[in-house]
């Protein structure tokens, strides 16, 4: 953040660091592997992961108004009938939607975290803070990074270490 702040710092390196085992489970898997489900009704492995990104890249550039356009203007990697990624270009959408957050969060003060943006949502309209979107991302990369680790080791496969 723009100004000091040592258990934020805290937390961001750490949710960094989940990232980083994350990136490295998924990094050498194969397309079949990518394919695995815990379930036939969840998101396959590689699903989660650009669900992961898609919803960095949609919470800041579609509702916080960051990002350039080349970013806003990006297809949603998660959308039905999106086209299926490679391990690789899992990886570097990881990386992509990383650094479009932690740029903002290198230049947002204490008083920007707080700043609120309007969502209509099913039809109800919420006031949302932009704290409470990182609050939000970083829970919903701990949830479906969870789900990416559950289903790498129910099929005996490596595990991030999370």
């Amino acid at each position: 953040m723009a100004e000091e702040n040592r258990t934020l710092d805290t937390f961001y390196e750490n949710w960094k660091l989940y990232q980083h085992h994350v990136k490295e489970a998924i990094a050498p898997l194969t397309e079949e592997q990518l394919a695995l489900r815990a379930a036939p009704h969840l998101r396959s492995i590689g699903e989660n992961a650009a669900h992961m990104m898609g919803a960095r890249i949609g919470w800041f550039t579609r509702f916080l108004g960051e990002g350039d356009e080349e970013l806003k203007s990006m297809p949603r990697w998660d959308a039905p009938g999106a086209p299926t990624r490679s391990a690789a270009e899992l990886v570097d959408g990881l990386d992509l939607s990383w650094k479009l957050m932690a740029d903002c969060l290198a230049r947002w003060n204490s008083d920007d975290m707080q700043k609120t943006f309007t969502r209509e949502w099913r039809g109800d309209n919420y006031e949302l803070s932009r704290s409470w979107v990182i609050w939000h991302l970083l829970e919903h990369d701990l949830h479906h990074g969870g789900e990416i680790s559950l289903t790498l080791g129910m099929h005996g496969l490596q595990a991030p270490d999370i």
